[in-house]
């Protein structure tokens, strides 16, 4: 089948109850070898915007036997730049290929100007800034002809013109594009600690129906900051908010983050297992998430 063609394959169903895991090259040998008790593996979409190759030979395994969310690092959503035709045609296209089960991107700029720089970007929380981002979310979501969700980022400094908490931000844009939120715990809590807010206040302002995704990560503490890098396991602190996350909103999808330092599978999936004995505990306590919007 050509990539350029849709897919007939329709997505496996995510089950919430199951965390997920990241796809990257080191485990690809050992998932093909026996495919994992994982709820669905998450790509970045861009490492497979390529229209053959061995990437897409894998992918084209794996969805065979789980889930897939398409998760992105390059819409540059926040940037005053236009929106990148030649991105969103790449995109599209894999989209229509892969079927996955989420598409995502991040609430951030990465690049302005045609320059694109290595890192996820913060924009000030302003009215403008929201109108801008909003206008860029309907754009996508309207070109992909699907919802996206979209993520909240780990930060370092903060604007001065900021006018509006992050979290009251992320929540507008939701409401005002119709998007979901994929919901980065770690991310929450990196930034509490940076910017001394509550991290609880951040949780209290979410509503549970625009949740279709959670991300957990490992961060550094550098004595200063903690930095977002994606590098170590999930810390106690992180693991307690999730599970303030889910117990208000019920059990969610919910990927394990670790891209850099990559364990061996064993590793990624013990920490896997840690979410899906609390999405467990969660779904006893609330079984049904009512209103929720799927991103499908």
């Amino acid at each position: 089948m050509s990539p350029h063609h849709q897919s007939s394959r329709p997505p496996h169903a995510l089950d919430p109850l199951c965390a997920g895991i990241g796809l990257r090259p080191p485990h690809y040998q050992a998932l093909l070898g026996k495919p994992a008790a994982v709820g669905f593996l998450e790509i970045h979409s861009e490492n497979f915007f390529g229209a053959g190759g061995p990437p897409r030979r894998y992918l084209d395994k794996f969805r065979e036997d789980y889930a897939i969310s398409a998760h992105g690092v390059g819409l540059s959503l926040g940037s005053a730049d236009r929106l990148n035709p030649a991105h969103l045609e790449n995109l599209k296209k894999l989209i229509d290929w892969l079927q996955p089960s989420l598409v995502s991107d991040h609430l951030c700029w990465v690049g302005v100007n045609g320059r694109y720089l290595n890192d996820l970007l913060p924009i000030p929380y302003t009215e403008e800034s929201l109108k801008h981002v909003a206008s860029h979310i309907r754009q996508t979501q309207d070109y992909l002809s699907r919802q996206m969700l979209v993520e909240n980022v780990s930060s370092y400094l903060e604007f001065a013109d900021s006018t509006i908490p992050e979290w009251d931000f992320l929540r507008e844009v939701a409401q005002q594009t119709g998007c979901g939120i994929l919901l980065d715990v770690n991310n929450i809590y990196v930034n509490s600690i940076n910017h001394g807010f509550d991290a609880m206040q951040y949780l209290d302002a979410m509503q549970g129906a625009d949740i279709g995704e959670i991300h957990l990560a490992g961060f550094q503490d550098t004595g200063e900051i903690l930095i977002d890098t994606h590098g170590a396991a999930v810390s106690d602190a992180v693991w307690a908010l999730y599970a303030s996350a889910i117990n208000r909103f019920g059990a969610i999808p919910t990927l394990i983050e670790w891209d850099t330092d990559i364990p061996t599978l064993d590793v990624l999936l013990a920490e896997a297992e840690k979410a899906n004995v609390m999405l467990e505990q969660a779904s006893f306590a609330m079984p049904t998430r009512e209103g929720r919007r799927h991103a499908t």
